[in-house]
Formats: structure tokens, C-alpha cells, sequence
């Protein structure tokens, strides 16, 4: 999986889990979403978690700055590396 195929798998996972549109850019990060607060933050982990089946430990979770950040670290989950 490349990062442009992470992107758009989040967008899914984005369109399923927050009430208003967010589109997904590798700028994007939390602060930039009214909406996305620390429970929105956890159902979202949950979901990212079980559409790329992958599992990801806290820190890793908490150290990332935006969307893009998120991305590279899926695409290294899934290609076998970390």
C-alpha cells in the first residue's frame, strides 16, 4: 500500500465516522476539525484500526502530527515495517 491508497482509505473511515464532510489531506490534523475531540479521537482510532487491520500502540498514535503522519505510519504498518 502506498500513501495516496492510505489517504483514500481514510477518507472512508473520515466519511463513517464524523457527522460533517472532512476532507482528508495530509495537512489535516485535528485542530483543523471542530468536531474532532479526545472520544471522536478514540472511535476514530478503532475504526482506522479495523478498516486496515492493523493495531497500533498509543504512543505511536499520540506522537503524530496530522493526517499525513497517519498515513506513512499505515503504509509501514502494512508493508512490514515497525
Amino acid at each position: 500500500m502506498n500513501r495516496d491508497e492510505a489517504l483514500q482509505g481514510l477518507q472512508t473511515v473520515f466519511d463513517d465516522v464524523f457527522m460533517e464532510k472532512v476532507v482528508v489531506t495530509p495537512e489535516l490534523s485535528a485542530d483543523d476539525v471542530e468536531e474532532w475531540d479526545s472520544i471522536l479521537h478514540i472511535s476514530l482510532m478503532i475504526a482506522v484500526e479495523r478498516a486496515f487491520k492493523v493495531r497500533f500502540r498509543v504512543g505511536e498514535v499520540e506522537s503524530l502530527k496530522n493526517v499525513g503522519e497517519f498515513a506513512t505510519l499505515i503504509c509501514k504498518r502494512l508493508n512490514g515495517a515497525g
